[in-house]
């Protein structure tokens, strides 16, 4: 049965001192691939895992993981360039004794908002994951990605990648899910492989929706101000003023205004104002309005605006890995 969410801020704010609390000697491990900001870190944390090491190339995302999890290990470099050994060195792991790995690997070759092109080499990171996967040989994997792999031609790389998994000795199972029905006041579709390895001899499995969608109205309780967005030009205002609550802003048709009565729309990484604005205000959103909308709780830190623009648009919600990671530890870690 679903759960309705009333106080979101303080739902949020209980995650977040789950994710707090010291973690147990038994507890479960998990390695994070394409780790961006820490969202999925987040969500497994507040799961009660515990974090090995995370692996991230861009600056500013490494810059914000380490202000968020400075005890968590972080490999800063380009994954391609991370050996097996290197990572069971860093973790002090043997092959197969790692829980679970974690990866979302870059997912803009495969989104309906771009250009969706076969040949983009954003779609072969993929490799990088599986090559890991297949050396660390770990009891599960998560690996995450936009819905939009299933559509058109890029079926072709969808059926592909199931087939790499499987290939690397997993029983595989591929649903998409959706963040708002997982406490996230968010519409965002994703992709969500889970494989176990063959010899723990159980069949892998994805977590049923859990709460009602959450809206715009309740994930903002007790904002009381704009915060630190920036104003917008007269032309962005009018195109405000015309869209309407839910409506698109401008000409682009991933610049929408909010409406209070739904969740929020996707969360991109989008250049000018961040692409979402206010339902009530002619202006963007402020970074604290962005965490909450993609459940990212008060205390986490990002640099600056633009920055958590593009960090929290690249990030796995917390709250969806969280219920993602739950369903793993209770349903199938506890049972091979």
């Amino acid at each position: 049965m679903l759960r309705k969410i009333n106080d979101y801020p303080a739902y949020l704010e209980a995650c977040w001192r789950e994710h707090l609390k010291p973690r147990k000697k038994k507890a479960p491990t998990v390695i994070s691939l394409f780790a961006g900001a820490g969202g999925s870190s987040l969500g497994y944390s507040m799961a009660g895992f515990r974090e090995l090491l995370a692996v991230e190339w861009d600056d500013n995302a490494v810059e914000t993981f380490k202000l968020n999890f400075p005890d968590v290990p972080i490999y800063h470099g380009d994954i391609a360039k991370l050996s097996v050994k290197e990572c069971l060195k860093m973790t002090g792991l043997k092959p197969g004794e790692l829980d679970v790995l974690d990866g979302s690997p870059p997912c803009q070759g495969f989104s309906t908002a771009g250009k969706r092109q076969l040949d983009d080499p954003r779609n072969q990171l993929f490799r990088e994951y599986v090559r890991l996967l297949r050396g660390l040989k770990p009891r599960t994997f998560i690996m995450e990605n936009v819905s939009g792999m299933v559509r058109g031609i890029m079926k072709l790389l969808f059926v592909e990648i199931l087939k790499e998994l499987k290939d690397c000795g997993y029983l595989v199972s591929a649903k998409v899910l959706n963040s708002k029905y997982f406490a996230v006041p968010q519409s965002r579709e994703r992709m969500i492989f889970i494989g176990i390895r063959r010899d723990m001899k159980h069949n892998p499995s994805h977590p049923s929706a859990e709460t009602y969608p959450i809206n715009v109205w309740t994930a903002f309780q007790n904002i009381k101000d704009k915060g630190d967005c920036p104003g917008m030009s007269e032309k962005y205002v009018d195109y405000w003023r015309k869209a309407g609550q839910g409506g698109v802003v401008g000409k682009q048709q991933s610049h929408k205004r909010l409406s209070w009565s739904r969740p929020s729309f996707v969360l991109q990484k989008a250049s000018g104002y961040g692409g979402i604005y206010h339902p009530d205000e002619p202006r963007p959103l402020s970074t604290l309005e962005r965490k909450r909308l993609g459940s990212f709780p008060l205390r986490f830190q990002f640099t600056n605006w633009n920055m958590a623009i593009e960090r929290i648009g690249n990030s796995v919600p917390p709250l969806f890995m969280r219920s993602i990671a739950l369903h793993v530890k209770e349903h199938i870690l506890k049972n091979v």
